[in-house]
């Protein structure tokens, strides 16, 4: 009845008849079956032009009628370009208000807690609805053009599900996910423990990094800062094997030799003292509130059990005996330095 009374106020020139079919045409579905047709309307469109482009991808649209619908309702000025879908039994009245409201067709991304840059980058180069504005950079020119506060991306960007309109700029997807990850170490730093041998929330993601790649379970990641902080505070070396594997670079090969151990890098914490230079990984919330809120302990060590948790000991003896008991005694894995544990 709306409709029709728009109809009349405009001035149209028809028939009762005619007025009835043409509300009954704008609210029966385009489609019935089938899959959802992508279509993209360009910026500076005009309802005509919009809905030649709707046909031209595939939407079986009356472009003059759905013209029509958009200037008697008053929306012929209002429509959104970007990427859409028409879904089966999608009406024409609601097709037009997808694109007044800008109800873009959507996907999503993954970012995994613990892994590498490296590794997100892959996934996002990989996905097929995004435009790919950042492929041919460089990690640093990448960076630049998020941030230029930081000198490398390693762990600054979020762990997390992020939906985009398809055919958005990868771009926009660092941008959200490096905000994200400011946002949670913020609000883990404003709640940190006192005494924590940190100058600045950088240190403090460095720091998560190690815990986030150390233990897969939520409820050591605490005791993993707690020996990381003891080892800080007392000027013992870190000695956590995954930043040797980080420092190593390609050269990994599953498998971490003691002349790995031995062999200097900026990343090694066997040769070096304190911090890594930067995040070894992408840390979780979990890692971070770990990092900013470590479990009060005494321990200095710990080892693998081999079945996913570890063993933390106080003393270097206690230390020795569980690494011979899980590692050595093949009741865990071998190779005693090579699975998380510090010397």
């Amino acid at each position: 009845m709306a409709l029709i009374k728009k109809l009349i106020v405009t001035g149209a020139i028809v028939s009762v008849a005619a007025v009835a079919g043409f509300q009954w045409w704008a609210s029966r579905p385009i489609t019935t079956e089938g899959p959802a047709i992508p279509f993209a309307i360009a910026s500076g469109s005009g309802v005509g032009s919009a809905a030649q482009q709707m046909v031209s991808a595939g939407v079986p649209v009356n472009p003059f009628l759905f013209g029509m619908l958009a200037r008697v309702t008053g929306q012929a000025g209002r429509l959104k370009a970007g990427s859409y879908e028409l879904d089966p039994s999608t009406s024409p009245q609601r097709l037009l208000s997808k694109l007044v409201r800008g109800e873009f067709a959507q996907d999503s991304l993954t970012v995994i807690e613990g892994w590498t840059f490296r590794q997100m980058r892959q996934v996002v180069d990989a996905a097929p609805n995004l435009k790919h504005d950042t492929a041919k950079l460089s990690d640093q020119e990448l960076l630049a053009k998020v941030t230029s506060d930081y000198k490398a991306p390693e762990g600054l960007f979020f762990p997390d599900t992020y939906l985009f309109a398809k055919g958005t700029s990868d771009l926009d997807v660092y941008k959200q996910a490096h905000e994200a990850m400011v946002k949670r170490l913020k609000a883990a730093w404003d709640k940190r423990e006192t005494g924590l041998p940190y100058t600045e929330p950088y240190q403090a993601l460095i720091m998560a990094s190690l815990i986030e790649k150390e233990t897969g379970k939520k409820n050591e990641r605490g005791m993993i800062a707690g020996v990381f902080v003891n080892r800080l505070r007392t000027g013992m070396l870190l000695q956590t094997d995954p930043t040797v594997i980080y420092g190593m670079g390609d050269k990994y090969q599953g498998k971490i030799r003691k002349k790995d151990l031995e062999t200097d890098t900026p990343y090694n914490t066997y040769t070096r003292a304190g911090l890594p230079p930067t995040p070894i990984a992408l840390p979780g919330v979990e890692s971070l509130a770990a990092a900013l809120a470590p479990a009060r302990t005494e321990a200095l060590y710990f080892v693998s059990r081999g079945d996913g948790t570890s063993h933390f000991s106080e003393n270097l003896d206690e230390h020795n005996r569980a690494v011979n008991q899980y590692q050595r005694g093949g009741n865990g894995a071998a190779g005693g330095a090579a699975n998380g544990v510090p010397k």
